[in-house]
């Protein structure tokens, strides 16, 4: 059980005229319309201080609050192991199953809390996300100078800089007729967002949508499926569960992205049972300047992955609580 949290909401003027309860439902879509109406009722919800009705009209400029009592947010993986560390940055790898930032059921369980534990009284920050179902190697700045530093990098790997950072995962998908290990290819399918009846709207295979490109190089192949390392020459949302989805390979476990790489209408992007993980990062020091390049460990026996295989069973259902 964690603390709970209070959620804050400036209504723009978009949103005015609007119910308290036809906002709520309607912008965190998380809950039914009557789990609000309770929780409104409960006077969770205060504009200015002062409680609210799911009845009452919201004006432009009004401000709210929802005291989300405290919690259970669920188990995850132990354990934040630190990579590298100096004045400026942190790199962790992060276990499957851990949240980096707050959303959503977890507040506490996630890297951010974590690194908040571990160094006190310091605002260390993620600069990228991993989703909480990969594993890896995640930056961390802990001076404003940094995080401005390291953000500019992975924004210029976002359009595809030439000269931006360097990300390269491992990734099983199911198996993929005709490929075979040493195969080399690039998928360029555009990404951008389209409609999801849970999210709203998702990044997914969209013609049109902004450019992408991963190279990849299959490393084996088996009944188990394809073990893929892939290098991102870009850095869109989801690109490598896009990406290989829609070449007719999504991940092996994959809960949202169906071949071709359109979502699942019933499915949310955090959820887990894949096997994806960060391995190498190649980037500028935001102090010096100079390139660093950290590497983790990626668990593949000799024997067609059987460590990729243990590692993802160990991951579907992460035990135990937080370190904190």
């Amino acid at each position: 059980m964690n603390h709970g949290w209070t959620y804050q909401d400036r209504i723009r003027a978009a949103d005015a005229g609007q119910t308290a309860l036809a906002f709520y439902s309607g912008r965190y879509r998380h809950s039914s319309a009557a789990t609000w109406r309770r929780r409104i009722e409960a006077g969770e919800v205060t504009r200015r201080g002062a409680p609210l009705a799911p009845g009452d009209f919201l004006r432009a400029g009004d401000e709210l609050a929802w005291a989300r009592p405290p919690w259970d947010e669920g188990e995850v993986p132990e354990g934040l192991p630190i990579v590298y560390e100096d004045d400026a940055l942190v790199a962790v790898d992060k276990p499957a199953g851990l949240p980096v930032l707050p959303d959503g059921g977890f507040l506490e369980n996630t890297v951010w809390h974590r690194l908040a534990v571990r160094y006190p009284g310091e605002t260390v920050a993620p600069v990228h996300r991993l989703n909480r179902g990969t594993s890896g190697l995640l930056l961390c700045a802990r001076t404003p100078e940094a995080r401005r530093d390291l953000t500019r990098q992975f924004r210029d790997k976002t359009d595809g800089r030439a000269d931006a950072l360097r990300k390269t995962y491992i990734a099983r998908s199911v198996p993929l007729q005709g490929v075979r290990a040493g195969d080399r290819i690039e998928i360029d399918t555009p990404i951008g967002p389209v409609a999801h009846p849970l999210l709203g709207t998702v990044n997914a295979a969209l013609p049109g949508g902004r450019p992408a490109l991963s190279r990849c190089e299959v490393l084996e192949t088996g009944p188990e499926g394809v073990l893929w390392r892939v290098d991102l020459v870009t850095g869109r949302p989801h690109q490598i569960r896009i990406h290989l989805a829609s070449i007719g390979a999504p991940l092996a476990g994959e809960p949202l992205f169906l071949p071709g790489g359109a979502p699942r209408p019933d499915a949310l992007p955090g959820d887990g049972g894949y096997f994806l993980r960060s391995v190498e990062i190649d980037f500028a020091h935001p102090a010096t300047g100079r390139r660093v390049r950290l590497a983790v460990g990626w668990m593949v026996g000799p024997s067609g992955g059987g460590e990729v295989e243990r590692y993802l069973a160990s991951n579907r259902s992460p035990k135990g609580r937080s370190s904190s």
